[in-house]
């Protein structure tokens, strides 16, 4: 499997996965509609207008949102080519891309954005590191292995 095919279906898996969870938890705790979720993303560009965007800003939104973790996935799978340690456990890989994804949007995109910076609690971080680690770093540092070991197919490869 060529790396450019791995990473677009790792962004297409922890994508959908991490929309997923952000629509139910935050749909759930706050009681927003699903639309909001990718509204929510399209104000990093749109700032609060995205909210009253309607179907546009929500499809800028999801636009972004897996243009970003594209991005992202692309980035990771260099880093574990370069750094051998990462290729040896797609769970290392897993917290190591969470956490590091975790950071850079929280620390870097979101502060630059015209988006508000997130004040977390304790249930909310919990679930933004779960989210990123296993939802997103998961699947990504799956997919990031099997690019690795130049595997095509699933015969034979071992996630552990």
């Amino acid at each position: 499997m060529n790396r450019l095919h791995a990473a677009t279906l790792a962004t297409l898996v922890a994508g959908t996965l991490d929309f997923l969870d952000v629509i139910v938890f935050y749909g759930l705790r706050n009681n927003l509609p699903p639309i909001r979720i990718p509204q929510s993303v399209a104000a990093g560009v749109l700032g609060q207008r995205s909210f009253e965007g309607g179907a546009g800003s929500a499809l800028l939104g999801t636009a972004l949102h897996f243009a970003i973790m594209f991005v992202a996935a692309f980035v990771f799978f260099e880093l574990v080519r370069r750094v051998p340690l990462l290729a040896r456990s797609w769970m290392l890989g897993a917290v190591v891309f969470g956490v590091g994804m975790f950071c850079v949007m929280n620390y870097v995109v979101l502060p630059l954005s015209a988006a508000r910076v997130p004040a977390y609690s304790a249930v909310t971080l919990a679930n933004q590191l779960f989210a990123h680690i296993v939802l997103c770093g998961g699947p990504i540092a799956y997919f990031a292995m099997r690019a690795a070991s130049g595997q095509t197919g699933s015969g034979g490869f071992s996630p552990a």
